[in-house]
């Protein structure tokens, strides 16, 4: 696949180092030497390269509501305010997702993004249908509800005020202490067991974090989230996902740092690598990681049938064989140790009320 490749010292956090063509280019080009050498390893001087700014762009949509019906998947609804996400994580596996809007799974997915401007007029109606019956939602399982351009666009606030006026439960699990903004919404919810919240800590290694998910919060600022969400009575679990042989190293101790934080439920997945996500995961493992670049996948080859990727319901969460088995008994041993996921708090779907016929316009 043609790229446009940049050096690392040069990528000024961001997560992809490619604008990898998808698998949907037709407009493939060879390298040409057009005299101003940028032939050269197809890489542009350094010191000419700017930081790439983070584009937005407006989306009207028909549906919001997504169905789900995978059996290795605990909810059978999401929703998701934006396509893309800035927090640029490496081995997000959602990024070929931008492959159908005819954008890259790399740069783009991180720095063109899409908001959804008018998803809690449409979240309105698809509610206040007679035949909508209720369970919970998910939000932001695809890209984070809580990344940097919710600041301003408040989508996901938006969503949580829909949902406590109908009194409808929800989950979300973030990687953003942004969350703490809406702790006034959510923390009423879940006093009547509306509301639960993950919050993904991948690693307690501030300059791994860095790397690995170049624009989320650091990890002791999603502690810090998981703290004072638990502190307002929040039901608040962490999320040690995903599981990335000889890169997340220290699982034991982030979840020692969850508890102590007051997380009570958690979780893990193994790292997903569908379609344009192991290309663009190999360029950062030799970019990041050269010397063990080789022994990572094939860790990951053997706990993928000797590929980079299966997307079987039974196996694409944790993985199979010998090193998914040695990952899922650390998990088990730190979580029952520590006393993770003894009880469960369910959510409340017979609150439902539904929505008033008139709701708030769009801002845009």
């Amino acid at each position: 696949m043609p790229t446009a490749r940049i050096p690392v010292h040069a990528i000024k956090g961001r997560g992809a180092a490619t604008q990898l063509a998808h698998r949907f280019s037709k407009d493939e080009r060879s390298a040409f030497d057009d005299g101003w050498g940028t032939l050269e390893e197809g890489v542009a001087e350094a010191d000419e390269l700017q930081p790439i700014a983070t584009e937005i762009r407006f989306e009207d949509v028909k549906s919001v509501l997504n169905e789900n019906d995978s059996p290795d998947v605990p909810f059978d609804r999401s929703i998701n305010p934006y396509r893309g996400c800035e927090h640029g994580c490496i081995y997000c596996f959602a990024r070929p997702t931008h492959s159908y809007l005819n954008l890259s799974p790399g740069l783009d997915f991180e720095t063109k993004l899409i908001a959804k401007r008018n998803i809690v007029e449409v979240l309105r109606a698809e509610l206040g249908r007679r035949s909508y019956r209720p369970s919970y939602i998910a939000i932001g399982t695809a890209t984070d509800c809580y990344q940097p351009i919710e600041r301003e666009l408040r989508l996901t606030r938006s969503i949580i005020e829909l949902l406590k006026e109908t009194r409808h439960p929800f989950a979300l699990v973030t990687k953003s202490s942004a969350i703490e903004r809406d702790f006034d919404l959510i923390a009423p919810m879940a006093a009547d067991r509306l509301a639960a919240v993950y919050v993904t800590v991948t690693t307690l290694d501030g300059d791994l974090a860095r790397k690995l998910e170049p624009r989320a919060a650091a990890p002791h600022r999603r502690l810090r989230a998981i703290r004072t969400l638990a502190a307002a009575g929040v039901p608040v679990g962490v999320s040690v996902a995903p599981q990335i042989p000889f890169v997340t190293e220290d699982m034991e101790l982030v979840l020692e740092a969850a508890w102590e934080a007051g997380a009570r439920s958690a979780f893990y997945t193994v790292v997903r690598l569908p379609w344009e996500v192991a290309p663009l995961f190999k360029e950062w493992l030799a970019l990041h990681y050269p010397q063990r670049a080789d022994r990572i996948m094939a860790r990951i080859h053997e706990m993928r049938g000797g590929k980079d990727y299966d997307a079987d319901f039974a196996t694409r969460m944790k993985g199979s064989g010998l090193w998914a088995d040695l990952i899922h008994q650390r998990f088990e041993k730190a979580a029952n140790r520590l006393g993770f996921n003894r009880e469960r708090i369910p959510l409340d779907i017979t609150a439902f009320r539904p929505p008033s016929a008139v709701g708030q316009g769009s801002l845009f």
